[in-house]
């Protein structure tokens, strides 16, 4: 198989996982904080509506989704791909930061949240998989 469609096969696997990390936690995080009294957040216009109620605890789940799904997306991505480890960990961040910027245009949300998610939450986050990767292969090398 071309090393091409390997690290492609790699990319979408990653992108996978990290999209049911981040749903996951999502799902989660609405039961453990729960939305403001009389907040609507199962249609996207409520959400929109509520979000001025927010609270910054109420931040700290999908912060952590994005944060966490991504670097999972990452993580699996990098381990999957034969070679070009750093390509498919920092293309699954990338494509997670494209998506953060389209939720930040699409929910005007604080700018202390967008700025804090689209910093912390993708890019690093993909480097830190693209790690945690290469450590997990040198320790089975050993």
């Amino acid at each position: 198989m071309p090393r091409f469609l390997r690290v492609s096969l790699a990319v979408i696997a990653g992108l996978i996982v990290g999209s049911a990390v981040n749903m996951g936690l999502l799902m989660l995080g609405g039961r453990l904080v729960a939305p403001p009294a009389g907040a609507d957040v199962s249609t996207m216009e409520g959400l929109k509506a509520a979000l001025p109620l927010f609270e910054p605890r109420h931040f700290v789940s999908p912060f952590l989704a994005h944060a966490l799904g991504t670097l999972a997306g990452a993580l699996a991505a990098a381990l999957l791909a034969p070679r070009r480890p750093a390509l498919a960990a920092g293309v699954v961040g990338g494509v997670f930061l494209l998506g953060g910027i389209a939720n930040v245009l699409m929910l005007p949300g604080p700018t202390w949240f967008a700025a804090l998610d689209l910093l912390l939450a993708y890019l690093p986050m993909a480097w830190v998989g693209w790690k945690l990767a290469a450590r997990s292969r040198h320790g089975q090398a050993a």
